[in-house]
């Protein structure tokens, strides 16, 4: 019997005076633009994976403001299912210095209208949906993630 295991995954939309901060890397043999965004660690907080994927794929630390939405999403691709927790915040330094992750290009500032003329590059369709559910009010209190107490807090 195969079992069926999502992958908890989580990303930010992080927009700057109309603009968002977004990652250019490889990925499935080809060139995608994805918001900042990676797997959840073991022993490791939604919050903290959330601002640790952003530093390692952009360089920028960045502070989380809000949940932007809770998507489930199945690649068509490979069949894989990824819950994404989608966080919504704002850039506070950049280091561009820091070496980025494996098969990241760089990260990009583009509006949510030049990115729909990049639509061939959307690594998927999450990656406008966050953006979308963001300019449409999509925030919810960051007291919506109930962490055991146990995990050290990202604050």
């Amino acid at each position: 019997m195969n079992r069926f295991i999502p992958h908890v995954t989580v990303a930010t939309v992080v927009e700057d005076q109309g603009r968002f901060l977004l990652v250019e890397e490889h990925a499935e043999g080809r060139v995608v633009l994805n918001q900042p965004a990676g797997h959840l660690e073991a022993d490791e907080s939604l919050l903290a994976a959330a601002l640790r994927e952003t530093l390692e794929e952009t360089g920028w630390d960045v502070e989380l403001t809000g949940v932007v939405g809770i998507y489930l999403y199945t690649a068509p691709a490979n069949g894989v299912t990824y819950q994404r927790v989608c966080f919504a915040a704002r850039p506070l330094r950049h280091h561009p210095q820091r070496p980025l992750d494996d098969d990241i290009i760089g990260p990009r500032w583009l509006t949510r209208e030049e990115l729909e003329g990049r639509r061939e590059q959307w690594r998927s369709a999450l990656v406008p949906r966050c953006i979308d559910d963001y300019l449409a009010g999509g925030r919810y209190p960051l007291e919506l993630i109930r962490e055991p107490a146990w995990l050290p807090s990202a604050e």
